[in-house]
């Protein structure tokens, strides 16, 4: 027998855009029903992206710390050759994963959300049937929040299967293969890629681009490739994947050469696309732009009172946009005047080194005269030298404009440099110009002097350099 239930919002999704527009929704008093049919609470983010990818980069690099030691002694200090357990660092990560998991389940109680595990299914844009261990029910709304994410893009010659796998199962793998082939080098391939060298992985990287990161800039992805070629990552760019077995991959080189790539495992990381199929969005009657459900500056859909948020809106596709879009419809639901219009959304490559980027870069304003850059390396700053992240090329960029100095964007590359991005964003956000920031004390020894520094020197007077 199926159960029916009818609730203001209805929301599709419990990621980081889904489950935040659902705890807003409830603190204003709407009633609303969340359906978690994909990850979990948290979604890709919290359960198989960003939070246990971080969890594994940080055992990574405590792991490569004391490996240093081992090897001739850093800093004074020796140690014994480490060995890692790769399945209790698993565990570690899946502890962090459940905790938080407990964490958004308390809060959608506290706002009175009811949240429903099971997989939606839309007849009409108002309408869906949510099929659950305990049966159906059919759910009807004033209100619909789209917010069903993305996943991981399969390649049709390289099916996910067996040794060939996705982001998600390289964050639960039990033990480090002694070869890995990452096939893309965008920020999710080379974040575990570089991880699993940090662990003992040979490993190699296959990119179709003629460089690693293609949507930065090179100066920024400079360090970067540098760090892989001082730790022997075998580099194959300007390459395509073929097909894999018998462990071996295939792969065409720059020019046009067969060659075969030993691989224990073949980390297929070529993109994300939207979730947009399986639960009934064709018959929504919502307008698309590509493959992306297209929304205004509300978020707001084709269809009234249907509103889409997060991945499934289109690049960025990051947490923090859903979280922000989740934010606004929540309060335009109830009846707030708020429109989502940010001026930057800072985007974090959590590489060897790190690589923040906020507003515009330097392709954007590539043959402008109208505009200043300014940089200001990590070798010069006090505090970068004394955690050793001042000597692998890393930098501070800012670009103003020339005549009244607003701060269009602002670029870093160097270890720990993510958490420098919400000052970025921050300033930009604020409608910052470059005496904002050289008027700003900044605190002695940080790497964000560095960001000072380089206003400074935008100014024509750098005081460090």
């Amino acid at each position: 027998m199926t159960q029916t239930l009818k609730t203001k919002v209805l929301i599709i999704g419990a990621g980081t855009g889904g489950y935040v527009a659902g705890i807003r929704c409830g603190q204003l008093g709407l009633d609303t029903v969340l359906v978690d049919g994909g990850d979990g609470l948290g979604g890709t983010c919290l359960n198989v992206g960003c939070i246990p990818s971080k969890a594994i980069i940080h055992a990574a690099g405590k792991f490569e710390t004391v490996a240093k030691a081992a090897g001739g002694g850093t800093l004074g200090i020796t140690a014994a050759a480490p060995a890692i357990d790769l399945s209790q660092t698993v565990e570690w990560k899946d502890g962090i994963v459940r905790k938080l998991n407990a964490g958004v389940a308390a809060l959608l109680k506290k706002a009175k959300v009811k949240v429903i595990k099971g997989w939606a299914e839309f007849a009409d844009a108002k309408t869906c049937v949510v099929k659950t261990d305990e049966g159906d029910i059919r759910i009807t709304a004033e209100h619909v929040i789209l917010a069903t994410g993305s996943e991981p893009v399969e390649l049709p010659f390289l099916p996910f299967g067996g040794d060939v796998i996705s982001s998600t199962e390289a964050l639960c793998l039990s033990e480090v293969p002694k070869k890995l082939v990452v096939v893309g080098g965008g920020y999710i391939g080379l974040e575990l890629g570089i991880a699993y060298r940090k662990l003992g992985a040979e490993v190699a990287i296959v990119e179709m681009a003629d460089r690693i990161l293609p949507l930065y800039d090179k100066a920024l992805t400079d360090p970067v490739a540098k760090w892989l070629e001082k730790h022997g990552v075998e580099l194959h760019l300007g390459a395509r994947a073929g097909g894999f077995g018998d462990g071996k991959l295939s792969i065409t080189t720059k020019d046009g050469e067969p060659l075969q790539l030993d691989a224990d495992k073949v980390l297929v990381t070529v993109g994300r696309r939207p979730r947009t199929q399986g639960w009934g969005l064709e018959n929504m009657g919502v307008a698309m732009a590509g493959p992306f459900v297209k929304i205004d500056q509300r978020c707001a859909t084709s269809m009234k009172n249907v509103w889409a948020v997060g991945d499934l809106t289109g690049e960025p596709m990051l947490a923090h946009k859903g979280s922000a879009q989740g934010e606004v419809v929540a309060e335009i639901i109830a009846g707030h005047d708020r429109i989502f219009d940010p001026v930057t959304i800072a985007a974090v490559c959590f590489t060897e080194p790190e690589i923040v980027s906020a507003g515009l870069g330097p392709n954007e304003v590539a043959g402008r005269d109208d505009v200043i850059q300014s940089v200001f390396p990590f070798a010069a700053i006090g505090r970068a030298l004394a955690i050793e992240a001042g000597e692998d090329g890393g930098f501070v960029r800012v670009i103003a404009n020339k005549g009244d100095h607003r701060i269009l964007g602002i670029q870093a590359v160097g270890q720990h440099v993510s958490e420098l991005s919400n000052s970025f964003a921050q300033m930009l956000e604020m409608g910052a110009v470059l005496e904002d920031v050289a008027g700003t004390i900044h605190v002695h020894p940080t790497l964000g002097e560095a960001f000072h520094e380089a206003s400074l020197r935008a100014l024509g007077h750098a005081i460090h350099i």
